[in-house]
C-alpha cells in the first residue's frame, strides 16, 4: 500500500462509502480505485485528485496535503545515480534489493536520518 492508498482508504471509510459507489461518483472503475488503495497503480493525475477533494468536500489545506501524499506515492520509484560516486549507486541498488526486508522501525530511522540530512543542507 502507498501513503496515498492509505489516505484514500481512510477518507472512504470515514465517509462510510464502498469502493464501488465512490468509483462511480468519481468516474473511474472500482478496479482502478482498488489498485490505487493497494499500491498497484502509480501516482494519480491532478484531475483525479481534484475529483477526490471535491467528493470528500475537504478544505484546501487537507487537499494540499493529499496532493503531497500522492506525489510521494509512486510504488515504482527510479533512482538516477548517473554522475554520482559509485557508493551512491551501490546504496541505491542495495536498498532496492533489501527494502522488503526492513522492519518498520528501520524504515522510520532511515526516514529520520534523511530528514536530518536535508535540514543540515
Amino acid at each position: 500500500m502507498t501513503p496515498f492508498g492509505l489516505a484514500l482508504r481512510r477518507l472512504r471509510e470515514r465517509k462510510g462509502v464502498s469502493q464501488k459507489d465512490m468509483a462511480a461518483a468519481l468516474g473511474v472503475s472500482p478496479a482502478y480505485l482498488s489498485a490505487l488503495e493497494h499500491g498497484r497503480r502509480g501516482r494519480p493525475n491532478f484531475d483525479f485528485l481534484q475529483r477526490v477533494a471535491g467528493y470528500f468536500n475537504i478544505i484546501w489545506d487537507e487537499a494540499e496535503e493529499l496532493f503531497l501524499i500522492a506525489d510521494a506515492s509512486d510504488p515504482r520509484v527510479v533512482v538516477d545515480t548517473s554522475g554520482m560516486p559509485a557508493e551512491y549507486t551501490a546504496l541505491a541498488n542495495e536498498l532496492a534489493r533489501k527494502i522488503r526486508l526492513l522492519s518498520p522501525d528501520v524504515v522510520k530511522d532511515l526516514r529520520n536520518l534523511l530528514e536530518g540530512a536535508e535540514k543540515s543542507l
